[in-house]
């Protein structure tokens, strides 16, 4: 089961994005934002990510671009037995925020795994290490999918709409789908903040129960930040948890009221 917790926390992470149709005008985020997620199974930490943005020191058609970094690895007992030190990378244009770029970096106790990924979005094709892809719309890569989900208008969103994303990750295009399910007050580590709540689908396996659910939390704010996810297993549950926020373009202001 370990191999799986940063898999599950990454992709809480990143999961959200499908939740709107169009793009609004100007970036929620910028330059200098910092972000912190820690991965508890039952009351033990097992893992934490840290994703960043910083400007891009290479311009792809001569236009600026922001590169966002994320890293994740295990941590306390889980790192003893299953240590991870995955890094992922993504160069997106500032206009479009669309990927042109994309590396991971993915060291999983004796597994490794590293690609280079170009979208070529005038051909419809994105060019990895082990082949080429078409692809058809807009596809991102696991962590522009995030950025760019977090600009888009969701004031049209009802409760029940089903959305699908496309995203390239593990030498192939993947479909996810999530399910809007309301607001509600959530509670962080950083205090409880007013919530979008989602449930992404996922597929029953080896840690997952048929009736498992995936539940997501983002701020119902300008800055959309996921701030918790939480997941039943076979045995137990994960739970995601905003543990650090600093740059941020707007204000990130707890709220009072209690919470599960």
């Amino acid at each position: 089961m370990k191999k799986y917790c940063l898999a599950l926390l990454l992709t809480a992470i990143s999961i959200y994005q499908v939740y709107a149709q169009d793009q609004v005008n100007e970036p929620v985020f910028k330059t200098g934002e910092k972000l912190g997620y820690k991965l508890k199974y039952g009351i033990f930490t097992a893992a934490e990510a840290h994703l960043r943005v910083e400007d891009s020191p290479v311009k792809f058609d001569n236009q600026p671009g922001y590169h966002i970094i994320a890293d994740g690895f295990t941590a306390g007992t889980f790192d003893i037995f299953y240590k991870v030190r995955n890094r992922y990378e993504s160069f997106i244009d500032q206009k479009t925020l669309l990927p042109n770029f994309y590396t991971e970096n993915r060291h999983e106790s004796n597994y490794k795994h590293t690609d280079k990924v170009t979208f070529d979005h005038d051909k419809n094709v994105i060019k990895a290490i082990k082949g080429s892809y078409p692809f058809s719309g807009k596809v991102f890569d696991f962590v522009s999918a995030y950025y760019f989900a977090r600009c888009l208008d969701i004031s049209k969103l009802k409760i029940g709409e089903k959305i699908e994303l496309k995203y390239f990750l593990d030498d192939g295009i993947q479909a996810l789908t999530v399910t809007y399910l309301g607001k509600e007050k959530m509670k962080c580590s950083m205090g409880t903040f007013n919530c979008l709540k989602f449930n992404p689908t996922i597929i029953p396996g080896r840690i997952f129960r048929k009736d498992s659910k995936l539940y997501l939390w983002i701020t119902d704010d300008n800055n959309r930040i996921p701030v918790k996810a939480r997941v039943e297993l076979v045995v137990g549950s994960l739970t995601m948890d905003l543990i650090s926020a600093s740059g941020v373009k707007y204000p990130l202001n707890p709220v009072s009221g209690d919470t599960d």
